[in-house]
C-alpha cells in the first residue's frame, strides 16, 4: 500500500474508532434520557461507521498499482466510494427529515412530544465537540493528500456534528422552555437534514462527473495548454483531452514541432512537457502526447 494509501487509511481508522464509541454513548444516552432525538442521532453516528468501513475497503483496492486489467491504475475504486458516501449521507439526511416531519406533524395535531433528559444533552453538546474535531482533522488530512473520498467521509463526520447541534437545540429547549416548545427539536432536526442533502449532492455531483468522464475545468484546459506552448520548438498543442481518475489527471495532447527535429530533442520536449504538468497537476498523473510534424494536415 503507498504513502498516500496508508494515510488515508490512518484516519479513517481513527475516525471509525471515534465514531463507534460515539454511537455507543449516544445509544445509551438516548435511552437513559428517553430521548427519541438522541437515538436517531445515535443512529447517524453508526452510518458513520458504515461509511468509514467503505472507505477503508476502498483504498485497499485503489492503493493497488496499475494491472493487465486496469492500465491507468484503481483510482475510480475511490470516485464510487465517495459515491456511496453521499448516497449514505442522502439517506441519513432523509430519515432525520421524515423522523422530523412526523414529529412536528404529530405536535400540531396537539400531541404532547416527550421530554428529553439532561443526560441527552450533554451527549449532545460532547458530539458537536468530538464530530467537528474529527471533520477538521480528516479533511485537513483528505486535503493533504488530495482525497476525495477522505473529504467526503469528513463532511460526512460534519453532518453527524449539524444534526448534534439541532437535537441539542431541540433538547434544550424542550427541558428549559416547557412542554409546548417540545417541537423545537424535530423542527431543528428537519433544518439540519437540508444542510446534510446540499453536502451530499455536492459530493454526488462532482463523483458522477467523473464517472461518466467529463473533462476538467476550462482553467485547468488552459493550463495545460499553456504548458505545452511554453515549451521551445512546440508549437499548435491541440486534440486535449482530459478526464479525472480518482485523485489523478489524465492527458492526451498533440504538439507539432519543427520537421527536421531530431527524435531525441523532440522526445526531451515531450518529456519537459510531461514534467511541468505532474509538477502542477501532481507526479502520478498520466499524460500521453503525441508529435506530429510541423504543416502535417490535422489529426
Amino acid at each position: 500500500m503507498n504513502k498516500r494509501a496508508i494515510a488515508a487509511s490512518s484516519v479513517t481508522w481513527i475516525g471509525l474508532g471515534v465514531n463507534f464509541l460515539l454511537t455507543l454513548f449516544k445509544l445509551v444516552a438516548g435511552v437513559v434520557g428517553h430521548s427519541g432525538a438522541m437515538t436517531a442521532d445515535a443512529l447517524h453516528s453508526l452510518s458513520d461507521c458504515a461509511t468509514d468501513v467503505v472507505i477503508l475497503i476502498s483504498f485497499r483496492f485503489s492503493a493497488k498499482p496499475a494491472d493487465k486489467g486496469h492500465k491507468y491504475g484503481h483510482g475510480k475504486y475511490e470516485t464510487l466510494a465517495t459515491v456511496v458516501v453521499a448516497a449514505v449521507l442522502m439517506i441519513a439526511g432523509a430519515g432525520v427529515l421524515k423522523e422530523g416531519t412526523i414529529k412536528i406533524w404529530r405536535s400540531l395535531q396537539g400531541e404532547s412530544l416527550e421530554a428529553p433528559g439532561i443526560v441527552a444533552m450533554i451527549a449532545a453538546a460532547l458530539s458537536i465537540i468530538i464530530k467537528e474535531s474529527l471533520y477538521r482533522y480528516t479533511a485537513a488530512k483528505g486535503r493533504q493528500i488530495r482525497s476525495r473520498a477522505v473529504i467526503a467521509n469528513a463532511w460526512h463526520h460534519r453532518s453527524d456534528a449539524l444534526t448534534s447541534v439541532g437535537t441539542l437545540a431541540g433538547i434544550g429547549g424542550a427541558i428549559f422552555l416547557g412542554e409546548r416548545w417540545h417541537v423545537l427539536d424535530p423542527l431543528a432536526a428537519v433544518v439540519v437534514s437540508l444542510f446534510i442533502f446540499k453536502i451530499a449532492a455536492t459530493l454526488l455531483s462532482e463523483s458522477l462527473r467523473e464517472l461518466v468522464e467529463e473533462s476538467l475545468s476550462t482553467e485547468v484546459e488552459a493550463e495545460i495548454m499553456r504548458i505545452a506552448a511554453s515549451v521551445p520548438e512546440v508549437t499548435h498543442p491541440h486534440n486535449l483531452r482530459t478526464r479525472r481518475i480518482g485523485s489523478d489527471i489524465a492527458v492526451d495532447l498533440h504538439i507539432r514541432v519543427p520537421s527536421a527535429m531530431r527524435v531525441d530533442a523532440a522526445h526531451a520536449a515531450t518529456k519537459k512537457i510531461e514534467s511541468e504538468i505532474r509538477e502542477c497537476f501532481g507526479e502520478s498523473a498520466f499524460i500521453s502526447i503525441h508529435i506530429e510534424p510541423e504543416h502535417s494536415p490535422p489529426v
